[in-house]
C-alpha cells in the first residue's frame, strides 16, 4: 500500500467483510510497553503518526486521531485534514466519543492484544449503556493489509551476569512465587517485557532503547516459570544461568499455557494493567478465576540490592563524564558563535556516550530542545525540521544510556549566551525545588505523592506549575521508566518510597512558546543513621551557574549546590582528559 488513504481503504475493506461498524488502533503492541519495535509499529504504518502516544479510531467515513498536547501539532502535520479528525486524548476520549457520537447497534472491534485487561472493561461498561458492542478480536486487520513489514528481530538474549544482577534467578523466582502464594493464588501472568528479564537475569535487543526480549510469562507460587518465546533466540547456557524450574516454550503455545491452567481450574493473579485483554478473556473462558493485583515482580525489582546500586553509582559516574564532555563542547561552540540546530548537538552528545565502551544504547530518544521548542516537555526534534540555538535563549538536554551495570536519565537546561532575568528566575525555582527534594527525610510509609509539594513550592509561591511528574522511577539496564515509585501530584495507586528504588528529581517550568526548563537527576532510596529514609543523588554532572539568581537561594540551598558541585569536579575530573579540568573546576566553582 503506497498511501495512506490507500491504506485506509483496505482496512475498511477488511471491516466491512467483518461487520465492524469502528476499529480502535491504540499505539501499543501485543506487549503493551512504552516502547513499540519496528515491526510492531501499527499505528504510524496506518496513520502516519509517529508519536509515543496516540489512539485512532476508523469508522466507514471518519479517520479520528486522539492525541494529548505534546503531539498536536505532530498530528496536524503527519495526518492531515481533510483526511484525518483530530481530538484530544484527554479532554475528549475515544470510548466518549464513541459513546456520543456512533449510532447504534454498532460493533466497536479492537485487537484484544494489544489493549489492557482494565480498558476492555472500562470500554464494556461504558457500552453497556448505549447500543455499542465491543468486540475483541484475536487477530489484526492492519497485519493483513501490511505489506513489506520488517521482520522482527532476531538477535539472541543476553544472559545477564550475577556480578550485575546480585541475585540469581532461582531466588528472585522463589520470592514471587512467595507473593503469589500469600494472595491466595495458583500463578500469575507476567506480561511487563522487564520483568521478565528481571526475573529470569536476561537481556535482550527486541525493542529500542529497552534492553529485553520479546516474550510472555507464566511463573506458579513454586516460581516454576514457562517461558514463551522464540527459542530461537535463547542462547546456549540458557537452563544454567536460570536454573531448574524454567521451561522454554515457542511464543505461539501461549494460548496452551492458558488453557492448562483453566483445566486445573487455576487462581490466576493478573495485573489489569499490564495484562492483555486477549489473556485475560482467554485465561476466564479456559475456566481460571482471575485474581486482580499489581505484577508480582514490579516491587522486588523496584528495590535494588547493593549489588545493583553500587552499579548504578558507577554507570552515572561514566555517564556523566560523557554529558560533562558535551557540556564543556557546547558552551564552547556558543563563545565562538556556532549556533547548531538540535538535531546535530543531540547526535554529538550521542557521540560523547559512543565514546564510552561500556555503552550498549541511549535509555531513550535524546529531548534536544531549543528556545521555545524546550515549553514542550516531550518535544522531538525529529518531528520537523530541527530548530537552531539562538542568542540569548535557553537549551534543555534531557537524555540517557544503558550499560550492563545500570540506566541513566538527567536533564540539564543551559543559557545560550546572555540568559534574561526571568530564565534566571525561574531556573533557580525550580532547582530550589530540586534542591528541597534531594534532601528530603521522611519515615517509612511515605509515598511519593506526599514528598511532591517540596519540588514545586517556589513555583506556587509565584502562582507557577509545571504539568507533569515530579519524579518516576528507573530500572538497572532496564526500562528507564518502572513502577511501582513515583512522585507526582497524583495519590495514584503505587508503592511507598523504598530502600533500593532508583526515582528521577526532576521539577520543571514550561512558558507556552518562549522556553522550557527542567532540572533532573536520579536518586536511589536509603536507609539514615536517624532511622528516617532519604535520597542518595547518583547523577553529577555541573548545573549552569549563569542561570543561578543568588538573591533567591537560602543558605543551605547554597551550600547543598556547592557541595554538589564539589563531588562533581572531584567524582568526575579524574575521567576528563587534562585539558577540560580547568572549565570543569570553573562550572563547578563556589557560589
Amino acid at each position: 500500500m503506497k498511501t495512506i488513504e490507500a491504506r485506509l481503504k483496505a482496512t475498511r475493506t477488511i471491516m466491512q467483510d467483518a461487520k465492524i461498524d469502528a476499529l480502535i488502533v491504540p499505539r501499543a503492541d501485543e506487549y503493551l510497553g512504552e516502547y513499540v519495535p519496528v515491526h510492531n509499529e501499527r499505528l504510524a504504518f496506518l496513520t502516519g503518526f509517529t508519536g509515543s502516544a496516540g489512539f485512532f479510531v476508523l469508522t466507514a467515513e471518519r479517520a479520528i486521531l486522539f492525541v494529548d498536547g505534546r503531539y498536536t501539532l505532530q498530528a496536524e502535520n503527519q495526518c492531515p485534514a481533510p483526511l484525518f479528525e483530530h481530538h484530544h486524548l484527554i479532554n475528549d476520549p475515544p470510548l466518549k466519543w464513541l459513546s456520543q457520537t456512533l449510532s447504534g447497534p454498532a460493533v466497536v472491534a479492537v485487537d484484544g492484544r494489544v489493549i489492557p485487561y482494565r480498558f476492555y472493561e472500562q470500554a464494556s461498561a461504558t457500552f453497556d449503556a448505549t447500543d455499542l458492542q465491543l468486540e475483541a478480536l484475536t487477530y489484526n486487520p492492519i497485519d493483513q493489509i501490511w505489506e513489506g513489514r520488517p521482520e522482527a528481530p532476531n538477535n539472541p538474549a543476553l544472559l545477564l551476569d550475577l556480578n550485575y544482577s546480585g541475585e540469581n534467578s532461582a531466588e528472585k523466582r522463589s520470592r514471587v512465587g512467595d507473593t503469589i502464594k500469600n494472595q491466595g493464588a495458583d500463578a500469575a501472568l507476567i506480561h511487563q517485557l522487564d520483568s521478565i528479564a528481571w526475573l529470569l537475569n536476561i537481556r535482550g535487543d527486541d525493542v529500542p532503547h529497552l534492553p529485553v526480549l520479546l516474550a510472555q510469562a507464566i511463573i506458579t507460587q513454586s516460581g516454576d516459570v514457562s517461558l514463551y518465546t522464540d527459542r530461537g533466540k535463547i542462547p546456549e547456557g540458557f537452563e544454567a544461568h536460570v536454573g531448574a524450574g524454567v521451561t522454554v516454550f515457542d511464543e505461539t503455545e501461549f494460548s496452551k499455557g492458558l488453557d492448562a491452567l483453566g483445566a486445573c481450574h487455576a487462581k490466576v493473579l493478573i495485573d489489569h494493567d499490564h495484562t492483555n485483554a486477549f489473556s485475560a478473556l482467554h485465561c476466564k473462558r479456559a475456566g481460571c478465576q482471575l485474581i486482580a493485583s499489581k505484577d508480582p515482580v514490579e516491587l522486588p525489582k523496584a528495590q535494588k540490592n547493593e549489588i545493583e546500586v553500587e552499579g548504578i553509582r558507577k554507570a552515572h559516574l561514566r555517564d556523566g563524564a560523557a554529558l560533562t564532555r558535551y557540556l564543556h563542547w557546547l558552551e564552547s561552540e556558543v563563545n565562538a558563535k556556532r549556533y547548531h540546530d538540535e538535531g546535530f548537538v543531540s547526535d554529538r552528545l550521542e557521540a560523547f556516550r559512543r565514546d564510552l565502551p561500556e555503552l550498549k544504547d541511549l535509555s531513550f530518544s535524546t529531548i534536544s530542545a531549543a528556545g521555545s521548542n524546550a515549553a514542550m516537555a516531550h518535544y522531538s526534534h525529529t518531528n520537523g525540521q530541527p530548530a537552531k540555538l539562538a542568542p540569548n535563549t535557553l537549551y534543555l538536554v534531557d537524555s540517557g544510556g544503558q550499560y550492563f551495570d545500570g540506566t541513566t536519565d538527567v536533564t540539564r537546561t543551559v543559557a545560550i549566551d546572555q540568559p534574561r532575568n526571568d530564565h534566571r528566575d525561574m531556573f533557580t525555582r525550580v532547582l530550589k525545588g530540586h534542591i528541597a527534594l534531594a534532601c528530603a527525610q521522611f519515615p517509612e510509609g511515605i509515598q511519593g505523592h506526599q514528598l511532591d509539594v517540596l519540588a514545586r513550592q517556589f513555583l506556587w509561591e509565584i502562582g507557577k506549575d509545571f504539568d507533569h511528574g515530579t519524579g518516576h522511577g528507573v530500572g538497572c539496564y532496564l526500562s528507564v521508566h518502572e513502577g511501582p515509585q513515583r512522585i507526582g501530584k497524583t495519590p495514584l495507586p503505587t508503592a511507598p518510597l523504598l530502600p533500593g528504588m532508583v526515582v528521577s528529581n526532576e521539577p520543571g517550568y514550561y512558558e507556552p512558546n518562549d522556553y522550557g526548563i527542567r532540572c533532573e537527576n536520579l536518586m536511589v532510596v536509603v536507609a539514615l543513621d536517624s532511622g528516617m529514609l532519604g535520597f542518595e543523588t547518583l547523577t553529577f554532572a555541573p548545573f549552569d551557574r549563569n542561570l543561578i539568581d543568588l538573591t533567591l537561594m537560602s543558605e543551605p540551598e547554597l551550600n547543598w549546590l556547592n557541595e554538589y558541585h564539589q563531588r562533581v569536579f572531584e567524582k568526575i575530573g579524574p575521567q576528563l582528559p587534562e585539558n577540560l579540568r580547568p572549565w570543569l573546576q570553573s562550572a563547578t566553582a563556589p557560589l
